[in-house]
């Protein structure tokens, strides 16, 4: 079995730069709607009900932390899912919430 490099505070950091930029309900439901296939910005902005500005802000800090990219077509920018994997953090967060749950009605 191979050992694993410790990992620096440099690599901590950044991974929590991820992790926050997944920490707000209105990302979250960014990158959700993401898996379901690229999406324009209005698209996101009517989706969501806020303003274009709002929305365009979740976007390029999702953008700034990696997790998604964006592509120019005309007057439109389509976003799309970078790493699907962060998807597998979403699941394993309501794995959690639902852990939680049973716990708390087995108490009850």
């Amino acid at each position: 079995m191979e050992k694993t490099q410790k990992r620096t505070p440099a690599q901590f950091r950044a991974e929590a730069r991820v992790m926050k930029a997944l920490a707000h309900p209105t990302r979250m439901f960014i990158v959700d709607e993401l898996s379901r296939g690229e999406r324009c910005v209005c698209e996101l902005t009517e989706m969501i009900g806020a303003e274009m500005p709002t929305v365009s802000r979740h976007l390029s800090l999702l953008k700034g932390a990696g997790l998604v990219e964006d592509d120019k077509r005309g007057s439109k920018i389509f976003y799309r899912l970078r790493v699907p994997c962060c998807l597998s953090f979403l699941k394993c967060v309501e794995s959690v919430l639902a852990a939680d749950a049973a716990e708390a009605s087995r108490a009850a």
